[in-house]
């Protein structure tokens, strides 16, 4: 099963997915963990790319959008390898991530049409005040009205994608509950 976690930088993505790989690893499973960007070469790139200032330039952002597609593209390979050895795959972001923080929804489905889908996504959401508190500043991404249009793109994504959507403005401990309660029917677990 390939699960990800999406959300707006400081929704604590990256905590929760090491929580929830922690207790399916309690749990028996077997578990990859995977980021995007990845530490490709790639990945590298658009992390380095991310903290420059014309960041936010559409010209800039379509670069951005065609390098995260090659990214992703190096990631597949991972996600099926992984798969197949009955490993469950959780992600600190997928191409739902490009659809939230890139202009033009129709290119970067054609551009990442080789990309998986993941079979569940949730959404961690939270106020944006609250996420950029969270923040250590490194991107220029990290601004509220840029933040506000991100999360209102992915309050969207998730209607139109049947997301699953947790209030991440609670406590670590309650994100993580909240978390499994979706987790464990998808995997035939009781909690």
């Amino acid at each position: 099963m390939y699960i990800c976690l999406e959300g707006i930088d400081g929704s604590g993505k990256s905590t929760q997915l090491e929580c929830l790989g922690k207790w399916l690893e309690k749990c028996g499973f077997a578990v990859t963990r995977i980021r995007e960007p990845t530490d490709s070469i790639v990945g590298q790139l658009i992390r380095k790319m991310l903290q420059s200032p014309s960041a936010q330039d559409e010209s800039f952002q379509r670069t951005l959008a065609l390098l995260f597609a090659a990214d992703r593209t190096l990631l597949m390979d991972t996600i099926h390898k992984e798969e197949e050895m009955n490993r469950i795959v959780l992600s600190d972001r997928s191409f739902y991530s490009s659809l939230a923080y890139q202009n033009g929804e129709e290119w970067i489905d054609q551009i990442n049409h080789y990309a998986l889908k993941p079979d569940l996504v949730i959404l961690l959401d939270l106020e944006t005040e609250t996420a950029i508190s969270r923040c250590e500043g490194k991107d220029n991404f990290e601004e509220k009205d840029f933040l506000d249009k991100v999360r209102k793109k992915y309050l969207k994504l998730a209607k139109q994608h049947d997301f699953m959507v947790v209030n991440a403005n609670n406590g670590v401990n309650k994100v993580h509950a909240d978390i499994k309660r979706i987790v464990a029917p998808k995997l035939g677990m009781c909690i």
